[in-house]
Order: structure tokens, then C-alpha cells, then sequence
């Protein structure tokens, strides 16, 4: 065989084995904008050509949250006023896109707040009990009284949560305590939050709690109001016992719209739990202030919803021992988690919750 021959089969075999170039990314084009500021609440309406999806991003000194929105709509509350920026990105992916920067000034006005101006609210005295303890969340800081868990606990605080909690997603203003649920990456975690409880300060054994508040709304978001034992760090859970006042996990159908109320407790060495629930008719919980309650004796604890009984439980048994003694309360806001699931593309960021006033009577 000669070597020219052997050349041309050489050259043949380099071409038939190139690999084919890959397609080129095709960029979006043409992206517009439209930034308003109604009250607290940004909006941004974007448009491009050949979008995939838009991602959003607002920010404040430090401070940011990001929106993944396949219309281009996204809306950001804010809780301070300030200069904010808001970075919009049209993609074609995550690593592909264009990109456009606006900046606004928002000017929150004393005495507003995201919060529903509407709703139920309780008493400030009941027959044959005192006022023992309260906050009503005036001023622009938390009292002494809180205290914070910081992380993401042992699996997730046991549910497999996806929420990093620290003391940064909470404020105090226009009269309400607020928890903030954002989606911020923490170490690893796609989400952050704030779980405020008084463990260690403030602790009751039996008498009644009334808590007001507007609740988030959304799948996977998972907020609570809930005790725990005092003796919980000598005997573990369940066997310190837990009082849920309130829990809701968020999402279509009736769960933006559904509270529960639930004791867990140690029923020889096995976890035991008994509750109900109950639905508003309409709306969600977000729509406006509701108040949360139950009432506690040596007997019974019972759930209230607007002051209207939907659950009573029997504590008077042996085994139920553990509700007959100190609880702390717990203020939180979940994102995930093994009874809510995950967040999905409906979920929005970020999610707050009210709190208006709670009070221990006794």
C-alpha cells in the first residue's frame, strides 16, 4: 500500500471522527422592564424575546431575595424603607441570559405595614382570669422574653425542614411582629427564617393564650405557634409533651385556609398525638388578622378559633402527665418539610407572618 493512499485514509478517519460542535445558545433579546412602587410592595413586569424564564432579584444593602417567575411577574414586600435594586434576568438557563438593572426608592409611611387591616380581635379581660403575660409587639425591638433558634437542627428540626433560621428574618414595627420567610441561600439551604421562642425566660402551666396573627400562604410554607415542655432537655421529646395552638401548612385546595390544633406526647415509649383542625369556608388566613387560642386546666385543653371551640382533648388520664406541667412557647415560619412538602413553581417569596399581640391568661 502506498503512502499516499495511506495519507488519504489517514486524513478520511481524523475528519469522520470530529465530534459535532454544540448548538449555540441562543440569548434572549430585547428585555423591558416595568418597576412600580405601590406602598410597600415592588413590582416588576418583565418581557423579553426567546425567554425561558425570568429571575429577579431584589436588593438592599446586603440584604437580597430572588424571584424565579415564568411570566415575568414578580412582587417583593418590602419591611424598610430605602434605596432598593432590582437586578431582572431573561434566561435562556440558569448560566444564559441577559440581564437589566433598575433602581427605586420606597418609602414605607408610619403606621402602614404589609399587614391586613381587617379581622377578629379578642378581649383583654375573660371571667375569673388575670392577664399574666403579654406582648403586643410595640416599640421597634423584641423584649427580653425571646430568644432564638439558630440552624437547621437535627434533620431539619426532625421534619426534614429546608429553612435556615436565623435572628435576622424578624422586625418589630407599626405594632406587629414580623416573621419573614425568604428564599436566600444559607449554607446550603435555599431558604431562611426566624424561630423565636421563650424557652429558658418565660414558661406557664395552664391558663389561657390568645395569639393574633396573619398567617403566609403558599405550598410548603409551614408557620406555628406551639409549646414544648420545660424538662425537654432532660427528657426529650415527646416525653416533654408539645401543645400545638396552631399549625397550617400552605398550598391549593383548603390548606391556605386550614389551621390544626395538636398534643403529641409519650404514650408508653411510643410517640401518641391526637388534634383537629378547622377551615375557614373562604379566603385563606392570610386575608386577614385571626386569633389563635386555647385554653389549658388540669382537665382538658381545648382550641378556639376566633373564640369558637373546634377540639377538645381529655389530659385528665395518667399517661397525659406530661400536659400537667411548664410549656414555652414557639413563634415560626417552615419552609418544607415532611408534612407540608416542597415549595413548587406556585410558591411565592417572600412570606410573612403578623403577629399582633399574644396574651397568657390565668
Amino acid at each position: 500500500m502506498n503512502k499516499m493512499y495511506l495519507t488519504y485514509i489517514l486524513i478520511i478517519g481524523l475528519f469522520s471522527c470530529k465530534k459535532p460542535e454544540p448548538p449555540a445558545v441562543v440569548l434572549p433579546t430585547n428585555l423591558v422592564t416595568a418597576v412600580n412602587v405601590n406602598g410597600s410592595v415592588i413590582n416588576v413586569q418583565a418581557t423579553a424575546d426567546n425567554a425561558n424564564f425570568y429571575t429577579v432579584t431584589f436588593i438592599r444593602g446586603n440584604d437580597s431575595t430572588t424571584i424565579e417567575s415564568n411570566s415575568g411577574t414578580a412582587n417583593y414586600t418590602c419591611s424598610v424603607s430605602g434605596t432598593y435594586v432590582v437586578r431582572t434576568l431573561a434566561n435562556t438557563s440558569y448560566t444564559d441570559y441577559i440581564s437589566k438593572t433598575d433602581t427605586v426608592v420606597v418609602n414605607i409611611s408610619s403606621g402602614t405595614s404589609g399587614a391586613p387591616t381587617s379581622g377578629y380581635t379578642s378581649p383583654l379581660t375573660y371571667s375569673g382570669l388575670s392577664l399574666v403575660w403579654d406582648d403586643e409587639f410595640n416599640g421597634t425591638t423584641l423584649s427580653t422574653d425571646w430568644t432564638f433558634d439558630i440552624g437547621t437542627g437535627s434533620g431539619g428540626w426532625g421534619n426534614n425542614e429546608l429553612q435556615y433560621y436565623t435572628n435576622q428574618n424578624h422586625s418589630v414595627n407599626n405594632g406587629y411582629l414580623e416573621i419573614t420567610a425568604k428564599e436566600q441561600i444559607i449554607n446550603s439551604q435555599q431558604y431562611t427564617s426566624t424561630r423565636l421562642k421563650t424557652q429558658g425566660i418565660k414558661s406557664w402551666k395552664y391558663g389561657r393564650i390568645d395569639i393574633r396573627a396573619a398567617l403566609p400562604y403558599g405550598q410548603g410554607i409551614w408557620p406555628a405557634f406551639w409549646m414544648l415542655g420545660d424538662n425537654i432537655t432532660s427528657v426529650g421529646w415527646p416525653s416533654c409533651g408539645e401543645i400545638d395552638i396552631m399549625e397550617m401548612i400552605g398550598g391549593a385546595g383548603a390548606n391556605d385556609r386550614t389551621v390544626h390544633g395538636t398534643v403529641h406526647w409519650n404514650e408508653n415509649g411510643t410517640h401518641a398525638q391526637f388534634g383537629g383542625s378547622k377551615t375557614l369556608p373562604s379566603g385563606k388566613f392570610a386575608d386577614e388578622f385571626h386569633v389563635f387560642s386555647i385554653v389549658w386546666n388540669q382537665n382538658s385543653i381545648t382550641w378556639l378559633l376566633d373564640n369558637v371551640t373546634y377540639k377538645t382533648v381529655d389530659i385528665s388520664p395518667a399517661n397525659m402527665n406530661a400536659f400537667k406541667e411548664k410549656f414555652f412557647l414557639i413563634f415560626n415560619v417552615a419552609v418544607g418539610g415532611n408534612w407540608p412538602g416542597n415549595p413548587d413553581g406556585t410558591t411565592v417569596f417572600p412570606q410573612k407572618m403578623y403577629v399582633d399581640y399574644v396574651r397568657v391568661f390565668q
